[in-house]
């Protein structure tokens, strides 16, 4: 317990001498110089110089007794300061000059003394002193000075204008780094105007140069040109001369060839006619007769057939001739004994009808009697409403009148037959009874007319 007290003590006194050095002890950087004041801050002499009452420190570093000294930075790196300058020359031309200073803090003790002593608190007003100080100048040296020496000697401006600020601002304990002059501007056009004789004179031997050189320069093409043209003819010369060697050798090559390709085609025609005359011609020769031969065989064969096939449509249509003559008299000999079958026929219906005739017409309408009875019921068919007013003996006598329609059919068709026998016992007596007989018989049932 007691060893990690005494540890904590060593550190916490460690810590403690690390605060107090970084609060006693002060570093000068590179560009600043420590401006130390209070007790016992005394500086030594330094080339003839007392002491100036505090202390000087740059580039290292030095103790302050925090309460009984003051440590303050002066910086000692380089500073601008613009001019803009409005003043009369010599000739009373107003001009307008603009430059730039710059400046630092000397890097001598007494330089640094002296600027310590004006702007340690106010180093931001080095500018405006800066300014006010070398515009008076500026003022001065140029009142002294024409248009024509700002323009063309601007190193004495700035010279003249150094050397003239040099004790002030060695007072201020500051040193002029670079002073230049950027612009001369006037507003009344002088330097414009100065500069026009020089600028056309510089402009006139510029285009008499340029016509000069375009003088020279189309001379030189011209040559040029002309040799080009030499060199061109030359070349075209002697292009021609090989393009004609290369085509005579060209000619002589394809002569050669053409001759080796001639004898090569008649070696080869040779070849080809042999090889036609082993292989294609000898065979369509043998081929060709072979075909002949063949030719003849099948002519001879068709000859054969054909006079095979018509020997055997001869035969054919001898066959069929006599056929069809034979079905024509079968056909005409049916028609004979069918045209006999009738007539008799007809001759026994004559005679039948002229022997019994009502009952040949008793057989007709017995045949036919459906159909009268149906015709003779069709006078009710248009009948919508019927009223019968003797009731079942007054359908009984309505359908008694339709029946009896058949027996007045009856006696019409006696009339009409006993009418047509009359005829035909004329047309008898004219020599022809049978044409007559068979005219009195209808060949289709006699239609009776309809009643309403």
């Amino acid at each position: 317990m007691p060893i990690f007290a005494v540890a904590i003590a060593v550190v916490v006194a460690i810590i403690v001498l690390i605060i107090l050095f970084k609060m006693v002890w002060r570093v000068a950087e590179p560009n600043e110089a420590l401006i130390i004041s209070g007790l016992a801050a005394r500086s030594k002499p330094i080339d003839g110089v007392e002491s100036l009452g505090f202390k000087i420190v740059t580039g290292k570093g030095t103790s302050v007794l925090p309460g009984f000294q003051t440590a303050r930075r002066l910086r000692l790196d380089s500073r601008a300061a613009n001019l803009e300058v409005h003043c009369v020359t010599q000739q009373g031309i107003p001009v307008k000059v603009r430059g730039v200073v710059i400046y630092k803090v000397g890097d001598d003790f007494v330089s640094i003394a002296n600027a310590a002593r004006r702007f340690l608190e106010q180093q931001k007003s080095m500018d405006g002193a800066i300014h006010e100080l070398f515009t008076g100048h500026l003022r001065s040296i140029i009142g002294n000075l024409t248009v024509e020496d700002l323009i063309l000697n601007r190193e004495r401006l700035t010279s003249e204008t150094r050397g003239s600020a040099a004790d002030e601002m060695s007072k201020l304990g500051l040193v002029v780094d670079s002073l230049q002059i950027q612009e001369i501007d006037d507003e009344t056009g002088y330097i414009t105007n100065l500069g026009r004789p020089h600028a056309a004179k510089v402009a006139a031997e510029a285009r008499i140069a340029e016509a000069e050189r375009d003088q020279e320069a189309t001379r030189k093409e011209q040559e040029a040109m002309r040799e080009n043209a030499a060199v061109i003819r030359d070349t075209e010369i002697k292009k021609a001369e090989y393009e004609g060697q290369v085509q005579q050798a060209a000619q002589q090559a394809r002569q050669e060839v053409i001759l080796k390709e001639t004898r090569n085609a008649e070696l080869e025609a040779e070849r080809t006619e042999k090889r036609l005359e082993s292989e294609v011609r000898k065979p369509a020769d043998a081929r060709a007769y072979e075909q002949v031969k063949l030719a003849e065989a099948e002519r001879e064969e068709r000859i054969s057939y054909a006079q095979a096939a018509a020997t055997e449509v001869q035969l054919k249509a001898q066959r069929e001739a006599e056929a069809t003559r034979l079905l024509g008299e079968a056909q005409a000999d049916a028609t004979r004994q069918k045209g006999l079958a009738e007539a008799e026929a007809i001759k026994a219906r004559a005679e039948a009808l002229a022997q019994n005739t009502d009952a040949v017409i008793a057989q007709q309408l017995a045949e036919k009697w459906p159909e009268i009875v149906q015709a003779g019921a069709g006078v009710f068919g248009n009948v919508d409403n019927m009223v019968v007013l003797n009731g079942a003996e007054g359908i009984e006598d309505m359908l008694a009148k339709a029946l009896t329609l058949g027996g007045t059919g009856l006696g019409v068709a006696r009339q009409l037959l006993a009418g047509m026998n009359g005829q035909n016992g004329q047309n008898g007596q004219n020599g022809n009874p049978a044409n007559g007989a068979a005219q009195a018989v209808p060949a289709t049932p006699v239609e009776l007319p309809e009643q309403d």
